[in-house]
This record gives C-alpha cells, sequence and structure tokens, in this order.
C-alpha cells in the first residue's frame, strides 16, 4: 500500500481533459456549443444523461465484469494471452473499460510496457473515481472518427438530439462505433453501420439484455444519420458567458430556445428589409419580469456578417438612450410630488443657462399636461422637470440600475442627460424597464439558471438564497436583491401613460391594427438619428430594441417610432401572444382629487372647470390654482387700481388670465389672444409700496446672466434684449452699465450695440421691479 500511495503520488494521474464549452438552454438542450482549444468536438456528457441502455450496450460490449474489476481484469488476461501464443480465436487485448480510460487520457504506442502501465493507471483511476464517473469519462473521451469525441459529441451532430433521447437503436449504434472509427463512418458507411449494429442488437437478444419487442423495433428502424453544424444559437450571450466562466464544460443559461430562435429569425428578416434604408443592424432582449431571467438574447441581426460588424454585441453596447430615460425622471418627480398627470407645463423655448433644448418637431405647445408631456415625449418639459428634480438625484437612481457609463461619467453630466446626453445599453434600459413593469422594484438581469431560485416579496427588499444548481453557478451564494427605485404608486401612473394609444410614436399603419398588443411602450431617437429605441412591457414580459449601425452613421429614417417599434410589436405578438390581458391595477397609495382643468392644481376660488387626477396624499403638491388674477378697474376699464389708489366708486372687479411670464410672452409673440392688465392709475404715488413688488417675477431673457460673447468689431453687430414679464406688465426700462437706454412694451425685442468689457444689463417694469445680470463682451 505504501508503494503504491508512493508511486501514485510520484505519478500523478494525467489532467482532466480540455471540453468543448456548450450553453444549455433553460431546458437543457444546447443552444451553443464550441471546440475545445486542440479543436476538437468534445462535449462533457454528464451522469444524468447516461441511460440505462447506452450503459447496458457499452458495458456488455466492451467489458461485461466492468462493476466487479478493479481495473484490471485477470480472467480477461488469461485469455487473451492464450489466444495470442497459441494463436487461436481473434488477437484482443483484454482492455477494460477503465485500462481504455487510461489510454485515452494518456496516448501511447500499443506495446507490452505500455500495457502494463495503462494496468497502473487503471488501478490509480479505480481508486479515485467511482465506476460510474469512470464510465462517464470514457464516454467523454471515446472517438467517433474525425475530429468527433465522446459520446454526447456524435450524438447532437449526428443525431442532433443529447445522449437521453437517443432510441435503442441510436444508442447502440453510438456503442459500436468507437472499436472502428476509421471505417464506420457514420454518414459515409451507413449500411455498414447499420449490419454491424443489427448484429450487435441480435446478440443482445440473445443475452436478453432488452425486452423483444424493443429489440426488434430498433432492428426495424432505419439508419439515415448524416453530420450536421453544432448548435450555434444566441453566439453573443454565448461567447460572454464563456469568457465570464473560463475552463467551465457546461454553461447553463436563463434562454428558452424557442422563443431564441424566433427572436433571432425576427431581427434578422426585419433587419434585412432596412438595408435599403442605410440601417444594417438591430439588438433584441427579452426579459420575464417576475425572475429577471433573460429569455431572448439577440447581439446582431447577423453573427456572421462581418461587413456590418455582425460580432458586435448590441446588446453591450453603449449607444446614446435619446428620449428612453423620460419615463423614469418622471416617476422621480411623481414620488417627489413634483408633478401629477394633469399638471400643466410650460412648453416654451426656454433657455437653461446657455442650454436650450428643442422639441423633436421644432415646435412648442405653450402649456401641456404631464401626461401629454411624456406621451409626445416633449424635450423642454423634460429638461424643465430634471432642473427641478436636480442632475445629481437623477444620476443617483441610474447608478443604483446599474448604468454603469452614467456613474462613471456623473460629475459631468448636465441636463442633456434626460434628452440622450449620456451612454446606456440596451440590458441597462430593458432592465430599468423590467423595474417600471414590476412596481418599481429593480434587481440585476439573470443570464445564468439557478434551479432552486425562489422570489418573495419580503419588505427588507432582501429574497432567499440562490442555491447552485449547474457548473455555471458561482460558488458564493447569490442573491436576487430587489432595490426599489420609485414608489409602485409612480410606476402605475407612469405606466398608465405609456399605455395609452392615441400618441404620435405610433408606427405608420397600426392606429387600427387589431395586432397592436396589449403594452405599455417607450420610443427613443439619438442625436443625429444614429440610434432607434422601442422598449415595452406587459405584466409577463419586458423587451428592448435597439436599431441602427454599429458604425455609428445615421439615417433619415433610423426613429425609435417608425423603425424600433414595428419589430418590437412583432416580438410581442410572436413570443408573448397567449399572455394573460391583465393590466396594472392602481394601488392603495394612490387616490383621486378635483384640480383646475386649466392648471392641473388644485383648484382656488377662480376655477369653475375641474376634472378628476390622479395624486400620492400627503406627497403631492398642494399648490392651489391662480390662473386668473382679480384686479380693480376703472367702470370703463382704461386702467388699474392697487388698494392704495382704489377710489370710493366708479370703478369694478375684474378677473385677468395669470399665466407664468414665459407662456405669456410666448403666446405674444406667436401672435395667439393674450390679455394683460390695462396701465395702472397713473396717478397712484404708492405703487412700489401698495404692490411691495408682488405679483410674477420679472426675469431677462436674453442675454445670458454670466456669459461671454465674442463680436467682430468690424461688423455693426448688435445684442438682443428680451424679458419675461408677468400680465399686469404693460412697459419696462432697460439700462446698460446704470445708464437708462431705452423704455419698450414687455414683449419688444430691444436690439443694441455693447461695449466691450464688463458690462451690466438692467430691466425695470413699470411696477417697480427690477432685475441685473452681469456679462462679458469681447470684441474681435
Amino acid at each position: 500500500m505504501l508503494l503504491f500511495f508512493g508511486l501514485n503520488r510520484l505519478f500523478p494521474l494525467p489532467p482532466a481533459p480540455h471540453y468543448s464549452p456548450i450553453v444549455l438552454a433553460a431546458d437543457g438542450t444546447v443552444l451553443h456549443a464550441f471546440l475545445n482549444p486542440t479543436q476538437k468536438w468534445r462535449m462533457k456528457t454528464e451522469l444524468a444523461e447516461i441511460t440505462p441502455a447506452l450503459q447496458q450496450a457499452i458495458i456488455n460490449k466492451e467489458d461485461r465484469y466492468f462493476r466487479y474489476h478493479f481495473g484490471v481484469n485477470p480472467f480477461a488476461i488469461l485469455q487473451a494471452a492464450g489466444r495470442n501464443i497459441f494463436r487461436k480465436g481473434r488477437t484482443t487485448g483484454a482492455s477494460t473499460i477503465t485500462m481504455q480510460v487510461a489510454r485515452l487520457l494518456e496516448p501511447k504506442e500499443r506495446t507490452f510496457g505500455n500495457k502494463l502501465l495503462e494496468m497502473l493507471r487503471a488501478t490509480q483511476l479505480e481508486a479515485r473515481y467511482s465506476k460510474a464517473e469512470i464510465l462517464q469519462l470514457y464516454l467523454n473521451l471515446v472517438p467517433y472518427g474525425g475530429n468527433i469525441e465522446g459520446v454526447k459529441s456524435a450524438a447532437l451532430l449526428y443525431f442532433q438530439q443529447p445522449p437521453d433521447y437517443l432510441s435503442l437503436a441510436q444508442t447502440v449504434t453510438l456503442a459500436i462505433i468507437p472499436n472502428q472509427p476509421r471505417v464506420l463512418v457514420l454518414g459515409k458507411n451507413n449500411d455498414r453501420i447499420l449490419a454491424e449494429r443489427n448484429r450487435w442488437l441480435r446478440q443482445f437478444q440473445r443475452q436478453q439484455l432488452f425486452p423483444n419487442q424493443d429489440i426488434e423495433d430498433a432492428i426495424n428502424e432505419p439508419l439515415d444519420a448524416q453530420r450536421h453544424a453544432a448548435p450555434a444559437l444566441a453566439p453573443h450571450l454565448a461567447r460572454r458567458l464563456v469568457t465570464q466562466f473560463p475552463g467551465q464544460p457546461i454553461i447553463h443559461s436563463t434562454l428558452r430556445r424557442g422563443p431564441q430562435a424566433k427572436a433571432e429569425d425576427l431581427t434578422r428578416n426585419y433587419v434585412r428589409r432596412l438595408h435599403e434604408l442605410g440601417i444594417s443592424q438591430a439588438a433584441v432582449l427579452v426579459v420575464n419580469n417576475r425572475t429577471r431571467a433573460v429569455e431572448a438574447y439577440v447581439g446582431s441581426a447577423n453573427f456572421a456578417d462581418a461587413t456590418s460588424s455582425g460580432q458586435v454585441d448590441g446588446v453591450r453596447a453603449i449607444r446614446s438612450p435619446g428620449s428612453t430615460l423620460k419615463p423614469f425622471l418622471y416617476a422621480l418627480a411623481v414620488d417627489r410630488g413634483i408633478i401629477t398627470p394633469k399638471l400643466k407645463l410650460p412648453d416654451v423655448p426656454t433657455n437653461f443657462s446657455g442650454f436650450r433644448p428643442e422639441n423633436f418637431d421644432k415646435s412648442c405647445a405653450g402649456e401641456v399636461t404631464v401626461e401629454r408631456a411624456l406621451a409626445y415625449s416633449l424635450n423642454i418639459p423634460a429638461v424643465r422637470i430634471l432642473a427641478d428634480v436636480g442632475v445629481p438625484v437623477f444620476t443617483d437612481k441610474l447608478r443604483a440600475a446599474g448604468f454603469k457609463s452614467v456613474a462613471k461619467a456623473a460629475p459631468r453630466l448636465g441636463l442633456s442627460t434626460i434628452l440622450g446626453g449620456c451612454g446606456a445599453t440596451l440590458e441597462e434600459l430593458t432592465g430599468l424597464y423590467a423595474a417600471l413593469a414590476d412596481g418599481g422594484r429593480y434587481a440585476p438581469l439573470a443570464l445564468i439558471k439557478n434551479e432552486e431560485l425562489k422570489i418573495k416579496n419580503e419588505p427588507s427588499g432582501i429574497n432567499p438564497k440562490r442555491n447552485s444548481a449547474g457548473p455555471a453557478a458561482t460558488s458564493n451564494s447569490q442573491f436576487l436583491i430587489f432595490n426599489s427605485l420609485f414608489s409602485p404608486a409612480a410606476a402605475f401612473l407612469i405606466t398608465d401613460i405609456l399605455a395609452q394609444r392615441t400618441r404620435p410614436d405610433l408606427p405608420m399603419g397600426y392606429q387600427n391594427s387589431r395586432h397592436l398588443p396589449k403594452i405599455a411602450w417607450k420610443t427613443g431617437t439619438s442625436y443625429g438619428r444614429r440610434d432607434a429605441w422601442s422598449i415595452g412591457y406587459n405584466q409577463d414580459y419586458t423587451i428592448g430594441v435597439w436599431v441602427g449601425n454599429f458604425s455609428g452613421q445615421g439615417s433619415p429614417a433610423l426613429t425609435g417610432a417608425d423603425v424600433a417599434s414595428p419589430l418590437l410589436f412583432d416580438l410581442f405578438n410572436t413570443l408573448a401572444y397567449n399572455s394573460p390581458n391583465r393590466w396594472a391595477v392602481p394601488p392603495a397609495t394612490l387616490d383621486f382629487r378635483l384640480v383646475c382643468a386649466e392648471t392641473g392644481l388644485v383648484p382656488g376660488e377662480h376655477c369653475p372647470n375641474q376634472l378628476i387626477d390622479y395624486y400620492l396624499p400627503g406627497t403631492s403638491s398642494a399648490r392651489r390654482c391662480e390662473h386668473q388674477k382679480e384686479a380693480l378697474v376703472s367702470a370703463d376699464g382704461a386702467m388699474a387700481y392697487c388698494r392704495a389708489c382704489v377710489p370710493a366708486a366708479g370703478f369694478k372687479r375684474q378677473l385677468f388670465p395669470n399665466p407664468l411670464p414665459e407662456v405669456l410672452a410666448f403666446r405674444e409673440t406667436q401672435g395667439l389672444p393674450s390679455t394683460r392688465l390695462p396701465p395702472h392709475n397713473p396717478d397712484c404715488r404708492l405703487v412700489r409700496a401698495a404692490d411691495g413688488g408682488a405679483g410674477a417675477a420679472l426675469a431677462i431673457t436674453s442675454p445670458l446672466d454670466h456669459a461671454e460673447y465674442v463680436l467682430d468689431r468690424h461688423e455693426q453687430q448688435q445684442m438682443l434684449l428680451s424679458c419675461a414679464a408677468g400680465s399686469e406688465v404693460r412697459q419696462v426700462y432697460w439700462y446698460v452699465n446704470n445708464r437708462f437706454l431705452r423704455a419698450a412694451s414687455a414683449t419688444e425685442r430691444v436690439f443694441f450695440r455693447p461695449p466691450a468689457g464688463a458690462v451690466k444689463i438692467s430691466c425695470a417694469d413699470d411696477h417697480g421691479r427690477n432685475v441685473d445680470i452681469n456679462l462679458q463682451v469681447n470684441a474681435l
């Protein structure tokens, strides 16, 4: 024993064989297979795949006493020696299955000395492995001709089935080939293999190894085997997982074979129709909302298309997200009490400290409700909301949702973030929309399968342990952690808006289509029309679609509505056609209230038109509406009085519109009907004291405060002066460096030539309010 253990330590067994990495679908079928480092197809056969029929066929053919010897069969050795010495019968080597494993692990020339070494190695194998593991090693190493090794490789490449799905005839076929792999070549010598197979089946029948009827059925089964290509579904995910788990022979993914194949076909055929528009690629991700398992992963339209960079993984490519982040900003604003669906937001040209966003169609509506601003994906209201919420608050939420590029660039990001001025991947965005579908709860997407994963709604947000289930699982315990990004109430309100079907981003031809799926969705188009997005969800699935060119080249036809949404709808109709027609219901934390139809605020004393709106009690703003302002005017309406100068008689109370100054200025510049208060009583000497600066704020809209302007000294260039004032303001007074420039109406655009250097611009209105800005003017 000491000698044995000493030799075993001095001469250890050869290392385990290099297997061909394979990626499995959720049901255990092979999605994708790779050659091993020695360019052989050697797929690992798991113990569960070795059927009793395969075991009996192999053992009875190769080594009938396999289960009883310790690696070497002395009776077989004596029998073989007698045959070889006396030249009686067929010359044999008395190799047991264990000895064959030793030879396959460490191939050597067949000599007497090497045969003795095989026996020693067989003893080592028996001491280290169980019989089942030795048989497994044998079935993983036996040759099948060419570069095919192992019963699983042969089963998949010739019969397109794993070993445990083979018929008795196919099982016996694979059992007889390893002895003559160069002669019995499937697909070339099928007639010879058929005869040999039936001969062994008859022998097994005489041994009563299998039922007679099974034998007869197997004998009558034709043999039409031929070599097929290795499975090659989900090439991008397969390479990603093989890189993530190097040396792992079997990786259990979460993909479902049917949805994956359909998603690949739909994407490839759809992009083929877009080539004439200068669009060459697309990527798709399908996520199960309940488990966050990725069930389909399409990195590009055609992995083999080198001309359009088909090997690039579009699911992980960092692109501009366009408008796809807007729903999450609105949800965050709902939770902070800033907005409710019916609240009206200014939609007018606005300068946000030098940033002047424009809507996609270059037009403005003056005022729009929150739900219309989101459904129509308006840019100016979204930037205004981001300014109210704060860029750091928004980027912190995206960081919590796994946005790596945003996390890195957060200190440099500004208001343009909400319009796509940051980087994001399809994987990140789809995971974020899955959170929206699940009441605001975010969890990382799962790419590898864990059999015993259970999800419970626990107050802490931490769910039970994900137990390892298969070689792909990491050694450490895994947890599915839900991070609440926003409340279920906010998620419901945003979902309710995104599910509306009367919207401009509905593709042409879908307005009356019965094939429009019951989903909530959002589109996005990046600057320069380089990226088209459409991401949708129902209660069961979230599907993300990106369409564009990996080169970054734009196309005039590339928009989320016209190019990405049709593919999204096709995917939902194909992959989730039978999903229950369930939809989100309002959570208990959400309630209704009456709001003014003009502003969406809590009705004031002058709000006759009211409607119902959702709100979050204790959170949503309770500011009262003041869209109309009561004023004291003369009987003829020619002038207005303040309370300090109102006469004892001869006046009346009248309601006047009280819009925001920027909305009023926009309406007047567009030639739209607007009403201002009549001029104040010229005889009043207490305007400043009486008003105290009350009313709408006065603001200079041009030029910009603390900005630097460069003028050409050889040209008569001028600077524009404009302001936003309340409806009670009729006249304003402009000053440059504390020197009076001129008087103008509140909406008049004034031009002047500024001096070089530091310049102070002041504006005063006829109610005594004043505002100053400072800027720098350089002349070149």
